[in-house]
């Protein structure tokens, strides 16, 4: 039997929740070590990025002591050389595995960034405390580990403290390459960059919505794939863009916050560490507060003209902080209990009234989850369940060539994966 949808939102909201308090209590000790940047000393014991990172590793520790060693804290390395490091410098991530009790190898990722920056990218000594960027995303991580680690899932749940993102995204590249080189079937990658500001710089307030970025033509798509998307109307339905609506249905169920899934890989001619995993064709969103104020981003602490600039930690909202990381929490929660993707869904039905979905087998499954909507509409609309022994589903007078359509595996608990977007089956 397959549980419903509402029965696990109501389980997510009686499981652990994410303190206010302990998030403020991490975002400060993380600007208590003065400037986090990536080119700043990394064996003063209290200041700069070494020391943060070695913090970080130890609250990871921390948690896996308590939980009997159910985490793997490991810091990850490498050199980098570019133009906001001429000289080279080595790029650290902290990174804790909660290894999976029965498919390990398929990983989610929710990750921040902890290196920081001023106004001049270069300047490594001048204080530069990134409360909200991003000490906001780390702190969001290191919650997430502190209570999902006292929790067991069929997945893998990689937790991440990247550097070097302010000088090249330099820790989300050395993480994707990881994955990469390591085999991880990775589900899912959750970015999290700016995520505790509610007050924007134009004066706007808002603490009830977070943006979600998700990319619909693929960064590690093919000429041939490009054409495929193209001739079968798969723009908005990528794996960046299930997620995105994977993410956007959890926060329906949850009724924390609103989302608002942006149709763009990240803000406006701006990047995050989740493009590297884009780039290696893994699904992967940023989240983002909505209401952003330059004023307080990669900016020298300082007042003119009665305006103060700079990134403290007064201009952190924590009970909104902590609905993000209830979301972050309440989406791998559902997609480390969840069974993969299915790996390739196909239609058949040209020239009729009627649709045949058909797929894959996916192990572990306890059903499937067909879903379709007419082509006009970005969201899914219909959907019917069968049992984990079927693998097609006809579906009558639901015309082909004015609904799309995607199928999504189920575990026994009900939790749903991300939806793979049907085409056409192969010509025989």
């Amino acid at each position: 039997m397959i549980v419903s949808a509402v029965l696990l939102a109501a389980a997510s909201a009686t499981a652990a929740q994410p303190s206010p308090a302990e998030l403020r209590a991490t975002i400060s000790r993380l600007v208590g070590f003065g400037t986090r940047h990536t080119l700043s000393t990394t064996t003063d014991p209290k200041r700069g990025i070494g020391a943060a990172r070695r913090w970080a590793a130890g609250r990871f520790g921390e948690f896996s002591k308590a939980c009997g060693g159910c985490l793997a804290v490991e810091t990850i390395g490498d050199q980098f050389t570019g133009p906001r490091a001429p000289n080279g410098v080595r790029v650290e991530d902290v990174i804790a595995i909660q290894k999976g009790a029965s498919d390990p190898d398929r990983v989610i990722i929710v990750q921040g960034h902890i290196d920081s920056r001023v106004t001049d990218v270069m300047d490594a000594t001048s204080d530069a405390p990134g409360a909200n960027d991003d000490g906001s995303g780390t702190a969001l991580v290191i919650e997430a580990a502190r209570l999902l680690s006292k929790e067991k899932f069929p997945a893998t749940i990689v937790y991440a403290a990247l550097s070097g993102e302010e000088q090249g995204l330099w820790g989300g590249k050395l993480l994707a390459r990881t994955a990469k080189e390591r085999g991880w079937k990775v589900a899912a990658v959750l970015n999290n960059d700016i995520v505790g500001n509610t007050h924007g710089v134009g004066g706007a307030h808002d603490d009830t919505h977070v943006r979600v970025f998700s990319e619909g033509i693929r960064a590690d798509a093919t000429r041939e794939d490009d054409l495929a998307q193209r001739a079968n109307g798969g723009e908005d339905d990528s794996p960046s863009r299930s997620l995105a609506k994977a993410i956007k249905r959890v926060a329906e169920q949850d009724k924390g916050l609103d989302v608002i899934a942006v149709r763009r890989p990240d803000r406006f001619q701006r990047g995050g560490d989740h493009t590297p995993f884009l780039e290696l064709g893994y699904p992967a969103v940023r989240f983002s507060e909505v209401t952003e104020n330059y004023d307080h981003q990669h900016q020298t602490l300082r007042t003119e003209n009665g305006k103060f600039y700079g990134d403290t930690i007064e201009g952190v909202d924590f009970p909104y902080l902590a609905r993000v990381t209830a979301l972050n929490m309440a989406v791998i929660r559902e997609l480390a209990s969840a069974p993969a993707a299915p790996d390739k869904v196909t239609i058949q039905g040209a020239l009729s009234a009627d649709t045949t979905v058909a797929w894959a087998p996916v192990p572990r499954a306890a059903g499937y989850r067909v879903r379709w909507r007419l082509a006009d509409r970005p969201d899914w609309t219909d959907f019917k369940d069968v049992p984990a022994n079927d693998t097609s589903l006809f579906l009558k007078d639901v015309n082909i060539d004015h609904h799309f359509f995607g199928v999504a595996a189920l575990s026994s608990g009900g939790a749903e994966s991300i939806i793979t977007f049907a085409g056409p089956a192969p010509r025989k």
